[in-house]
């Protein structure tokens, strides 16, 4: 089943300033980030409620190919992904704050 779903869709990078445990190459799961990957952060809800799952493939509206779920957020966020941008804060910057569709693949 393809479920699709609009959410607010931030950016976010590798650099220490940005995560909270000094380790910014580390996610929520223990997988290493590598600028160039395409990886994205999801919020909790979309685990718990949308059969979003960690390694899930995302297809961002507007952007080429598909985004592994490698990441969690903070509890607070709702219906939100962060994109992972690698090293270059201007490009997360540039990006912004966006609303977007995703579509994923639910068993």
């Amino acid at each position: 089943e393809t479920k699709t779903m609009e959410v607010t869709a931030t950016a976010y990078n590798s650099v220490e300033s940005q995560t909270k445990k000094g380790d910014p190459v580390t996610t929520a799961w223990g997988d290493k980030l590598k600028p160039g990957m395409k990886s994205i952060a999801v919020s909790r809800d979309l685990l718990k409620e949308q059969g979003i799952a960690h390694g899930t493939k995302v297809k961002i509206e507007g952007l080429p190919g598909k985004y592994e779920v490698l990441d969690k957020m903070n509890k607070r966020w709702e219906k939100k992904i962060d994109i992972y941008m690698g090293t270059n804060v201007q490009e997360a910057r540039e990006w912004g704050k966006q609303q977007v569709e995703i579509t994923w693949e639910v068993d």
